[in-house]
């Protein structure tokens, strides 16, 4: 077992539009900006306590740590319940339930009041804010977003570790073809480098994030995510401006993803094990190169 290289997020207080853009966006780097909410009412009213009060009759689906098997969508929840009761849980005891994006919009349309879209560069698609909820057990496994949108994710009541890996990182990273993740048998946390030997040449950029801090993950950036206790965050998407990459996004949106549905709907775990065993190849075959090259 061992732990990544990485290193820590750039963290800045405030940052100018034209800053975020030469240093930030047109490079596609991460960075962490701590005061960028600290003048919208969320920052004081958004608490678990909040969001119980606000929406607590409401029946949420709830998601854990364990990945689908078999012909199991990823998509189903291990259970449903009411808001307010989960919220309870997230309160008072570590656990691994979480809530999968929450649609503002949609659900509690009154929290648009709170927050607002930043004037930073990026050109927010505001069909879409989402909310996601964890416990001091949960982790979301390393994926990178389907759309492939430029996200500011802010967090709130809690804290969280995001560990992020550049799209030119994803040689090492065991890529699963036809989906947006890695093989689920990798620990992110405790990596088997005798098992999965590309992953110790990997280099990732850790932040750590507390109440009202705002995490900008580029386009096609691999995350996970751990709660270290019960909190939730919101993400405002981009979309890709750069034709190659909005073409990429139309592609896994409306190809990939319906290729990998029906595959895994008739030939279930054999079509996972497959999926796999490629990724281990691939992965593979660029360690090779790479060792051949130094």
């Amino acid at each position: 077992m061992g732990q990544f290289r990485t290193t820590p997020v750039d963290r800045v207080e405030n940052i100018s539009k034209a800053d975020f853009i030469k240093k930030y966006y047109k490079p596609q780097k991460p960075v962490l900006i701590t005061g960028l909410t600290k003048n919208w009412p969320a920052y004081k009213k958004w608490k678990l306590d909040y969001i119980q009060q606000k929406a607590g009759d409401q029946i949420v689906p709830l998601y854990d740590n364990e990945p689908a098997k078999d012909k199991e969508s990823v998509y189903a929840p291990v259970k449903e319940m009411k808001l307010y009761d989960y919220i309870e849980i997230l309160k008072t005891q570590p656990t691994d339930l979480r809530i999968f994006f929450y649609n503002i919009l949609h659900k509690m349309p009154e929290l648009l009041e709170d927050f607002e879209y930043p004037d930073i560069g990026l050109k927010f698609f505001k069909k879409l804010p989402a909310l996601f909820f964890g416990g001091g057990k949960s982790k979301v496994f390393m994926h990178y977003d389907i759309d492939l949108p430029d996200s500011m994710h802010f967090h709130f009541d809690g804290d969280k570790s995001v560990t992020l890996f550049s799209p030119e990182q994803t040689k090492y990273l065991y890529r699963v073809p036809f989906s947006i993740h890695n093989v689920e048998d990798i620990d992110m946390d405790d990596p088997d480098f005798k098992k999965y030997p590309a992953l110790q040449y990997a280099e990732g950029i850790r932040a750590e994030m507390q109440h009202g801090d705002a995490l900008y993950m580029p386009s096609g950036y691999w995350h996970s995510i751990r709660y270290l206790n019960g909190g939730f965050s919101m993400t405002l998407r981009a979309l890709p401006r750069h034709p190659a990459r909005f073409a990429h996004m139309l592609y896994n949106v409306f190809i990939m993803r319906h290729i990998d549905n029906i595959s895994r709907k008739y030939r279930g775990q054999k079509w996972l094990d497959y999926k796999d065993k490629l990724a281990i190849r691939r992965t593979e075959r660029n360690l090779d190169l790479k060792k051949h090259s130094s």
